[in-house]
């Protein structure tokens, strides 16, 4: 067995109390400045130290500027470690930050001279110079979970820390809070009432097990166990419950487990712990359905509409959405029509806050995506104000999504630059402002076909209140194309130009929901041939690939069995 290197080590982690120590920068780089700022959250006082001529970077300058750092103008001496600290240890500096280039001679002896003083060194890129790293770190309050790769990829333990980081419940530290407080109540409590005469105790964080006697019963007949036994108690929901669960509580519900435990720990009986469970608090999702299709749902919304107890969803929903929806679950189809979407938008949000009240969980399920042109931001407004801010989900928006599945690319190269996504349809059901003509720009009219005439005659005419803007007009033969449907079975795609769209819906009838795509990209893939418009019927490609993946599937199944 070869006998172990110092690279077979683990390195001792540890969490340091930096505050009011000396902390000495020597180079003013970009890097010395992450040091500084490092410094700076721990609560110490940084030196740095460079030469006058020396390029500042500029955020450093602004720490030093503001009186949070300081800046000693000279190059590194030997008796800088030990006259540059705090008088309480003698002026010798806490820590000393190298930020210049590794491979200079100065550079190994401030190291050298670090380690016989028993500074704490630290060197860019040279980890046989250091004698401690820097973790890479998620602060959350109190918890601050820091991951070192002992120098073998400092970009790999950045994306360490971001990974668990983002498991955790949001604003976990809250939590962590809350229960060091409760601890410390219990132990003043139990100190108060006699029951506890141990000293409260920092436990040792990098315990790798509990006691064996962790999960032991406490009889009444057990006196010393009896004296720790909320202590014990609370160590079990530490340990045992859900971290999204420990991440909700709050004050009252601190108060609602102590008392819960005073009327039940006197007969013996474990307190219930199951108050935060079994309390119902209300949750609203605003979802966005996709374009039509089932399969277009994110898996988030999927998931909201089978965890749902009410649902909200608006009236253009295609219906095999809506059959995804359990048969147990509330639902409710936005009444809105012509002159009363307003008072159809005002029901649902009361409808949405009552059940909020009740502690139900509330799925607004919109069509397309919630925040383009769904009123979205409005109603994450309306319900933030009444105390409960929604999860947003977005939606495969049919502004871009539609044009794909009509065989039109929104940019090609050499016909299309820019894409352009507007509303046919205004405030109070007025026309909007009519962009101006862009030769290289595609335009996706959404809520439009209705009041399709007009638009094309804005678009397509100077109204004399535009004269003196001189807005540019769209030539009548620009080609554009209809989209209903988009995504579904009964998809219809009518292809004509401004010239003739409105004569060809007016023949043709209406399928909603539509919109218009306006510009040259239209007729890249497809055109009219000579023709006034081409009508097509039609979309099984999303089912067509549902049908394979299930003979796969069953195929598989049959070979196993």
């Amino acid at each position: 067995m070869k006998p172990p290197t110092d690279n077979d080590h683990a390195p001792l982690l540890v969490a340091l109390n930096a505050a009011a120590q000396v902390h000495l920068i020597i180079g003013a780089t970009s890097l010395a400045a992450a040091r500084c700022t490092k410094s700076l959250q721990a609560g110490a006082r940084p030196i740095i130290l460079a030469p006058e001529a020396a390029d500042i970077h500029f955020s450093l300058r602004g720490n030093i500027e503001q009186g949070l750092a300081q800046w000693v103008k000279k190059e590194f001496q030997d008796q800088d470690l030990t006259t540059l600290g705090r008088e309480e240890v003698d002026h010798v500096v806490d820590a000393v930050f190298v930020t210049s280039g590794a491979e200079t001679p100065l550079v190994a002896h401030i190291s050298k001279l670090c380690k016989r003083l028993r500074i704490p060194v630290n060197v860019t890129d040279a980890p046989d110079l250091c004698t401690f790293t820097l973790l890479s770190t998620h602060s959350d309050g109190p918890l601050h979970i820091g991951i070192t790769t002992s120098g073998r990829g400092c970009k790999l333990s950045s994306r360490l820390r971001r990974e668990i980081a983002s498991s955790l419940p949001a604003d976990f530290g809250q939590a962590v809070d809350r229960l060091g407080a409760l601890r410390r109540r219990i132990w003043e409590e139990d100190q108060a009432a006699g029951r506890s005469v141990a000293k409260l105790e920092v436990e040792d964080e990098d315990s790798v097990a509990q006691s064996h006697t962790f999960n032991s019963l406490v009889t009444a007949e057990d006196a010393n166990a009896a004296k720790t036994r909320r202590m014990r108690w609370l160590s079990q929901i530490c340990e045992y419950w859900p971290l999204q669960r420990l991440a909700s509580i709050t004050d009252s519900d601190v108060d609602a487990i102590l008392n819960a435990y005073a009327a039940d720990h006197s007969n013996g009986t474990p307190p219930n712990t199951d108050i935060i469970s079994k309390r119902n608090q209300g949750k609203i999702i605003l979802a966005g359905s996709g374009p039509g299709h089932p399969d277009l749902l994110t898996r988030a919304t999927h998931n909201a509409i089978r965890n749902a107890d009410i649902i909200l969803a608006d009236k253009l929903v295609p219906a095999p959405v809506l059959d995804l929806i359990p048969r147990r679950t509330e639902v409710h189809i936005a009444r809105k029509f012509p002159g009363n979407a307003d008072q159809a938008q005002e029901e649902f949000l009361q409808m949405g806050l009552k059940a909020l009240r009740e502690g139900k969980h509330v799925l607004r399920l919109k069509q397309g995506d919630p925040y383009l042109y769904g009123r979205g931001a409005e109603e994450y407004d309306f319900f933030r104000n009444e105390g409960y801010i929604p999860v947003v989900l977005p939606g495969i928006t049919s502004a871009l999504s539609a044009p794909l599945f009509a065989d039109i690319p929104a940019t090609h190269r050499g016909v299309s630059d820019q894409v352009l996504i507007c509303t046919g349809t205004g405030r109070k059901g007025a026309a909007p402002e009519p962009p101006t003509y862009v030769p290289t720009q595609t335009v996706v009219f959404l809520m439009a076909l209705h009041r399709l005439s007009s638009l094309v005659e804005t678009l397509t005419n100077t109204a004399p209140s535009e004269e003196k803007e001189r807005r540019v007009l769209w030539p009548v033969n620009t080609p554009c194309t209809v989209v209903e449907r988009a995504s579904c079975p009964d998809q219809r795609i009518i292809r004509t130009t401004l010239e003739h769209v409105c004569r060809a819906v007016e023949q043709e009838g209406s399928r909603p929901p539509g919109l218009l795509i306006v510009g040259a990209s239209c007729h890249v893939l497809h055109s009219p041939e000579g023709q006034k418009w081409v009508v097509e019927e039609g979309f099984r490609g999303l089912d067509e690939l549902r049908g394979e993946a299930e003979l796969l599937l069953n195929g598989d199944n049959d070979t196993k069995a």
